[in-house]
């Protein structure tokens, strides 16, 4: 693990950021003057609102991470590509690999991806088994490097299985399967 520097910005009080390096030199201007208020080497309890993996996340990507007031952390490249998403693990609560995202399922209208179609089981392939779950019950966790999902085995295991061919042109199917995950349909447009 990283020691992570936290500044806090002369030109917004509630704003503060996280970088690796002790100086200010990596943190936006405008919103300086930085001043250094605490470090947080790899043994010491984290005690920030924010994640330590998300911080880790943004440190690596930008140099720095801003939280705390209205801080949007810039990103040079907010999008990802559907092939960097197929294929990535997926872990339980406890951090324990369940499958592997092998599809996505995106509304044609709005462009948003409504489902993921995740993997898991087999050798190879064979014996593999495939359910679809909604998207918002996976987050990116930079420190597994893969999806965390409040989803246990057994419930993956249990979820209700759609036949591919008719899968999207049936309401109550879809609806099924919105109630099996306890979250909300979405309608699209």
């Amino acid at each position: 693990m990283q020691t992570y520097y936290d500044f806090k910005s002369g030109n917004a009080p509630e704003l503060h950021a996280f970088t690796d390096t002790p100086t200010a030199d990596k943190l936006p201007a405008e919103n300086g003057p930085w001043t250094l208020v605490g470090q947080v080497a790899s043994g010491d309890k984290w005690t920030f609102s924010v994640n330590r993996g998300v911080v880790a996340a943004g440190v690596l990507e930008n140099g720095f991470f801003l939280w705390g007031g209205s801080a949007e952390t810039p990103s040079p490249n907010p999008l990802i590509d559907s092939d960097r998403v197929e294929g990535t693990e997926v872990y339980d609560p406890a951090g324990k690999h369940i499958g592997t995202i092998k599809r996505l399922v995106i509304e044609k209208v709005s462009g948003r991806v409504v489902y993921a179609v995740m993997s898991f089981g087999g050798f190879l392939g064979i014996g593999e088994h495939t359910h679809t779950i909604p998207w918002e019950k996976l987050t990116y966790d930079t420190l597994l490097g893969g999806y965390r999902t409040d989803i246990s085995e057994q419930e993956l295991r249990g979820a209700p299985v759609h036949d591919e061919a008719k899968r999207w042109r049936d309401r109550e199917r879809e609806q099924e399967l919105h109630d099996y995950w306890r979250v909300p349909r979405y309608w699209g447009i």
